[in-house]
Parts: C-alpha cells; structure tokens; sequence
C-alpha cells in the first residue's frame, strides 16, 4: 500500500475513467475522492502522533493524515465490529484500520493474544470452517437462543412469583400476543436482533490457526461468507481468490446482514467502508497497467 501513490495528472483522468468501467468496485456508492487526489498531490507527510512518514492515514495511530475528518465519510454500523488482529502482521499491509478511521464509533481493533470476554449468546465470529453456519442459519441459531433464553428467564419469574405467593401474571403477556395482531407481534419480533457484535480476524491465511483455536473463540458461532472474489491487489501466494482482505470480508458481512436479516433493500449504506480501498485499488490498477502486467 505504501508503494504505490504516485503524482497524480489532470490529463490521466480520461484513463482512469475507462479503468473505472471495468473494475468490479464501480458500482459502488462512494464519496468523492477528490480529498484523497489532493492529498496525494501533497505526498507523504508526518503523522502528528508517532512521526511516521504517511499518505492518508496512519495505520499505526489509526488517525488521518493530510487529510481532516469533516472531508471523509463517516459510516454507522448496525453492529459493533471487533478485529483481532495477528502481532506478527504488517500494519501497513493491513486493511483493517480502513474500518475503524471509516466508522470509528463501531471498530474495535484488539493485537493478540487481547481478546475481549464475549457473551456467546449476541456474538459472532466470521470464519469458513467445518463448523462454520451460513448468514441464514446464523440466524436461525441465534433468534432460537434468545427465545429459549426468554422462554427461562419467564419461567424463572413465574417460580419466584409462585413460591413468594404473588400471582402470575405469564397467561397476561401470552394473551396480548395470541389476541388482537398477530402479524404485529410478529414484525416486533422480525425486527428484535440478538446480534450485537461480529468479531473478524485480521491475518494472512496461514497465521490464522493460533487465533482461531483459542479457547476465547471457541465457544462463539463461527459463521461464513457468501463465496466472493477478493480484489486485493496483495493476493496470498497458493490461495484462492476467494479469500478476502478484512475490510473486503466486514464490507460484505454487513450487506449480506442487511438483506437478509434485516430484511432491508440495500442501498449502498456501507459502501463507504471501501473508500480507501477502492482508491488504492484504482491507484494500482492503473501503475500495473502502466507497467504492463496487466
């Protein structure tokens, strides 16, 4: 990522445009780069916090650089977002400081072995594995955990409410729901999601395998994406071009999430998560094609 800012020239904007028509980003709904064209005309520049010499941000401080906060788009979250990241991966090579400088109320970034204590009950972790539930069985699992937990803490009450001699008041609350709107209760019930947090690990491939086995992890449902291809221009050596860079993974976690279980049209309220990385992406393609290896 550090490579790859060169000047930028009035005159490429017709080349960039047709470059544009064939990349697989197009489509997205994006803020203006316009910040970012700027910027990248100044060069690099100190970060304020460690002195690092960078180009629109620093991954190491997660703070912008040559750029202020007003000029990028912000992005709110329907879900927290928490990355645990290997000590041993490059923070420059990283793309999951895109996510917490894009939409910094909602990411958390962790080093390992810091892993938070999770409530398996409202978390999950993304991760393709033998054990690994689709976006809809996610759901299924968690909406099934949280009745029967309901379904407990209920009948919890009512024994506490029997033994003490004060009267029930279960065959009210069952009442209200089986009588007068049923449809409803059940769009009430639609709209109630026990997902709270969503726990990514930032890694190459073949460093996942300590992360993934820790105890910590072991208990939260592991669920997996939609199979996509990653436009990453850093591709993992004898891996698929399945496997996705971490900001590529949220990006399309959340899309997935907001159709299908949110049950919402989706209209491009994330794809600002992919502002950076659309530009560096724009940015490489171009020097590789200029350099003819593409």
């Amino acid at each position: 990522m550090e490579d790859h800012h060169g000047p930028h020239h009035p005159s490429d904007s017709c080349e960039k445009r047709e470059l544009n028509a064939h990349s697989p980003l197009r489509d997205l709904k994006l803020a203006s780069h316009a910040v970012l064209e700027k910027a990248q005309q100044q060069g690099r520049l100190k970060c304020h916090k460690c002195g690092g010499s960078r180009m629109f941000f620093c991954y190491t401080c997660c703070s912008l650089v040559g750029v202020v906060e007003n000029e990028i788009p912000s992005v709110k979250l329907p879900v927290k977002i928490d990355i645990i990241k290997h000590p041993n991966e490059t923070d420059g090579k990283s793309t999951a400081v895109h996510a917490k400088i894009l939409a910094p109320s909602d990411v958390n970034i962790y080093t390992y072995p810091c892993i938070p204590e999770y409530e398996r009950e409202n978390v999950v972790l993304v991760f393709p594995g033998p054990g690994a539930v689709t976006m809809q069985d996610m759901m299924q699992s968690l909406s099934h955990g949280a009745a029967k937990r309901s379904h407990d803490s209920t009948d919890e009450h009512c024994l506490k409410r029997l033994r003490t001699g004060e009267p029930t008041e279960a065959t009210h609350i069952v009442n209200d729901l089986g009588s007068g709107a049923p449809d409803e209760a059940k769009g009430l019930e639609s709209k109630a999601c026990p997902l709270q947090r969503v726990v990514f690990i930032d890694s190459t491939w073949n460093q996942t395998n300590k992360i993934i086995t820790d105890e910590r992890l072991q208990s939260l449902l592991q669920v997996e994406l939609t199979m996509r291809k990653t436009c990453f221009w850093r591709h993992q050596k004898g891996k698929p071009d399945t496997y996705l860079s971490t900001i590529e993974a949220i990006y399309y976690f959340l899309k997935d999430y907001h159709e299908h279980c949110l049950a919402q049209d989706y209209t491009g309220e994330y794809d600002n998560l992919l502002f950076f990385f659309s530009y560096l992406h724009s940015l490489i393609t171009k020097a590789k094609t200029s350099a003819g290896k593409l």
